[in-house]
This record gives structure tokens, C-alpha cells and sequence, in this order.
């Protein structure tokens, strides 16, 4: 398998608006939370199927077209585009800075049709001739409004999905603007338009709006005043000279399973250095998230052969709607999280370290990003999106938000308490991470490792 560009050809592109009722025209003012995302760049996820039930590419298009217009019905932000007013001062009329909205007035979301020459589902589950577990690169040509910033969401959809024909399966691979929300709603978006999709292939389908399993979307934008949240204004008359887009990296993406019993054990390891520390409160507090990420970190960082006297970060973002006070619903459809980070070193001690910082995290805390990034969420249901014709073989990301010492965790496709990984690292990092000892000893199965 090639991995040139010219394997994958966009053949067709529609425009999805909500189906009818319409709606009055409504603008949603974004957050701190929000406005922070708009130079930042779109949610690039994508999801591998087995060969969907239609017999022909216009079949499966016309059915994701049409459960889509009904999401978009319950989920209409997603639809819209976003749209900056400019405030003027009352005496001479001059502009003392502006504020960025939602416009949800249907202008719509947008699907491609693209066929991949010759590119089959092993080929993305596997890498003939790489090192295992490494991500093809033909697989970054399945998103579309590739390198775009979410500011430029004042003309491109906020939402647009690419389905890629593949010889023996398909690929859907999603654009999602990170100013609209975070990625806890963008994931209970994708499963509603999965549950509507695989509801309407019920023989007679069943009425779906709102998707039964799933509640309907808080749309309300919080304040820390308690009402409605008011326009931003920002001392900036234009923010596009704001939105820098700087080269995307030369990097190496790697993907790494980790049975539940896998983490078991790597949980238990990090209790045990701990009690042998002395530190028996910091041992009972020990998480899953907090062992493999501290795992993770440190083989991150013996693979860019610092200092030994060097001090390392790691990063994460942290949901705030149970945080807050009072808190948010699990359904508040925006942004909703800050980036923290904390410094260690030793697998016991980081794994406490990031367990400090995250209980430190309260209504009032902030925190900054660190070098080495663990985003997305083994929570979010990225397996529930079963669109009609069976769970996804496998998640990937795309090109957008990667750098070296990216780090995106999903829920294992086994479930039961598995993680899948997705590290990106520069080549020289990568060639070092994969000669750790420490990580392939955790990743499961062992057969995973690679030839050396």
C-alpha cells in the first residue's frame, strides 16, 4: 500500500441543513471557554466500519444525509456558522472591540463522498512494512477542511464528515469546531446522529426525535452569573489577525491497547511505590487514568533522552461541568474544560502528582499546558456509534491538534475497562519510545511489540 495523497479522491460533497420544523433565527454568544478554541484547530476524529447494507455509495450517502438533517434538527448549533459583531462606542462610533457567536440560522453541515484507490480496512488496522501499531499516513487524507482553524468556522461548516469508500469497508472521518463545544458533547452529538441513523433502518422507523437513549442538548451557554451569558466583548476590533496557524510537524503516530487487566496491574505497581514512600493517602487515591498516564509520560520523556536533571510536564484537559458551583448538566453542549498540568518524576510519584492536580482543579483553579498532552477520554462512547450496520472496528484521529507528545486515549473496542492510545511523537522521539522496555511490558498483547 502507497500512501500518496492522490490515493483518495473526493468525488462529491452535499450540504445537510436541519429537517423542517424551522426554527427563528437564534445566536448563541461563546464563553471564555469557547472563545479560547478559535485559533485553535477542528476535533479530527474518524471511525472504521465493515461494509455498510447499501448496494450502492448513493444509498449509504442518502441515509447518513438524512438522519443527519434530523440531528441537526435537535443539535441545530451545528449547523450554523460562526458570526462577529462589533461594538462601537456611544460618543464617536468607533469600534472598542467585538464578540463572537453561534449564527444557527440551518446553513448546514456538509458531507464528502471520497473513494481510496486500492486501500483496504487491514490496511488501516496494520502497516505492512512499518513498525507495528504505526498509523498509515493515506489515513490523514480521510478529513476534510484539513488545517483549518476553528475561527475560520465564519465560513466553513462547523460540522463537516468525509465518507471514504475503502475496498472491503468505509471510513468516516469528522471536522467537528471546537468553538461549538468540547469533546464531551461532540461525542454525545455523534452517537445521537448514530442512534437516529440506526433507528431509521427499523422497518417501519420509529418516530426519533429526540434520539430515545440520549437526552436532548442543554443549548443554553453558562455565566458565571447564573442567567443567560452575555456577548464577550474582546478589546479587538478584527480577530482573524489573531489566528496564527503555524507548519504541521513531521511526526510518527502509534497506536497502543491496554487490557483492563493490563491496567489493573500497572495501577496496583504505582500503589505499591507510593506505600513504599510512605505516602498511603496518595497510594489509595490512585486511579487507571492517573497510572497509565503516568506511564505514558515517563516514556514520552526517556524517549527525548532529557537531562537527568531536566523537569517534565504533562498536561491534560479536565472536564468542569461536575466541578463547578452549582454544576453543569452532563448535556451542556459547549466548552466546558481547562488544560492543567503537573511536574514529577518516578511511576508512583506521577501517578500521585496528576491525582494532586486534578482533585487541586475546583471552581476556581486554572492550570497550563505541559509537554507531553493526554486529551480525549476512555468515557466518551466512541464504540456506541453504530450507525445501522454494526460498532466501528477501529477510532483514529487526523493531522489537526498534533504535536510532538500528543497523546489521545479511547475506550478499548473489547470494552470492560481497555484503553486504546494514539501517541504522536517526532520521528527520532518515536524511534526511541518504541525501544522502551517499561511500555511494551504494559501494552497489550505482548505480541504487540515489534520486531527490534
Amino acid at each position: 500500500m502507497a500512501a500518496s495523497r492522490s490515493l483518495v479522491r473526493v468525488l462529491s460533497r452535499r450540504t445537510v441543513t436541519p429537517s423542517p420544523p424551522a426554527r427563528p433565527r437564534e445566536l448563541i454568544p461563546l464563553t471564555p471557554w469557547d472563545l479560547s478554541m478559535l485559533d485553535g484547530d477542528y476535533i479530527s476524529k474518524g471511525l472504521l466500519f465493515a461494509p455498510p447494507p447499501f448496494p450502492t455509495a448513493a444509498g449509504l450517502l442518502d441515509h447518513l444525509h438524512a438522519s443527519l438533517a434530523d440531528a441537526l434538527a435537535v443539535y441545530f448549533p451545528v449547523a450554523g456558522r460562526l458570526s462577529t459583531a462589533h461594538h462601537r462606542n456611544n460618543g464617536d462610533g468607533s469600534v472598542v472591540g467585538c464578540s463572537v457567536s453561534v449564527d444557527c440560522n440551518g446553513q448546514g453541515a456538509e458531507i464528502l463522498h471520497a473513494v481510496a484507490d486500492g486501500i483496504s480496512v487491514a490496511d488501516i488496522l496494520a502497516s505492512p512494512g512499518a513498525a507495528a501499531g504505526d498509523v498509515p499516513r493515506v489515513v490523514q487524507d480521510f478529513f476534510p477542511v484539513d488545517g483549518a482553524a476553528n475561527y475560520d468556522g465564519h465560513e466553513l461548516p462547523l460540522l463537516a464528515v468525509q465518507v471514504t469508500e475503502l475496498v472491503d469497508g468505509v471510513f468516516l472521518g469528522f471536522a467537528y469546531n471546537h468553538a461549538l463545544s468540547d469533546g464531551t458533547a461532540c461525542w454525545s452529538f455523534m452517537n445521537a446522529w448514530a442512534e437516529i441513523a440506526r433507528l431509521r433502518l427499523v422497518k417501519p422507523p420509529p418516530v426519533v426525535q429526540p434520539p430515545r437513549r440520549i437526552k436532548p442538548p442543554v443549548l443554553d451557554r453558562w455565566s458565571p452569573d447564573g442567567g443567560a451569558a452575555a456577548p464577550v466583548v474582546l478589546p479587538y476590533a478584527d480577530l482573524a489577525a489573531l489566528v496564527q496557524k503555524p507548519p504541521a510537524p513531521e511526526l510518527r503516530e502509534k497506536m497502543l491497547h491496554f487490557s483492563a487487566e493490563s491496567l489493573a496491574a500497572l495501577k496496583q505497581r504505582a500503589r505499591r511505590e507510593l506505600q513504599d514512600a510512605g505516602d498511603e493517602r496518595g497510594a489509595a487515591a490512585v486511579t487507571t487514568f492517573q497510572a497509565l498516564s503516568s506511564l505514558l509520560w515517563r516514556c514520552i520523556t526517556r524517549a527525548r533522552r532529557l537531562p537527568a536533571a531536566a523537569t517534565t510536564a504533562c498536561g491534560f484537559p479536565i472536564n468542569n461541568r461536575h466541578r463547578l458551583r452549582p454544576p453543569l448538566l452532563a448535556e451542556y453542549f459547549g466548552n466546558c474544560v481547562n488544560a492543567i498540568s503537573t511536574e514529577a518524576n518516578g511511576h508512583g510519584w506521577a501517578a500521585a502528582a496528576v491525582g494532586r492536580t486534578v482533585a487541586a482543579h475546583t471552581d476556581a483553579a486554572g492550570g497550563k499546558n505541559g509537554g507531553a498532552v493526554v486529551a480525549s477520554s476512555p468515557r466518551f462512547d466512541v464504540y456506541g456509534c453504530d450507525f445501522g450496520w454494526g460498532k466501528p472496528l477501529a477510532v483514529r484521529t487526523g493531522r489537526a491538534n498534533k504535536f510532538d507528545g500528543n497523546v489521545w486515549l479511547f475506550p478499548g473496542k473489547e470494552g470492560g475497562g481497555s484503553v486504546e492510545v494514539e501517541v504522536a511523537l517526532a520521528p527520532e522521539h518515536m524511534a526511541a519510545f518504541e525501544e522502551d522496555d517499561e511500555l511494551w511490558a504494559a501494552v497489550s498483547p505482548a505480541a504487540g511489540r515489534m520486531d527490534r
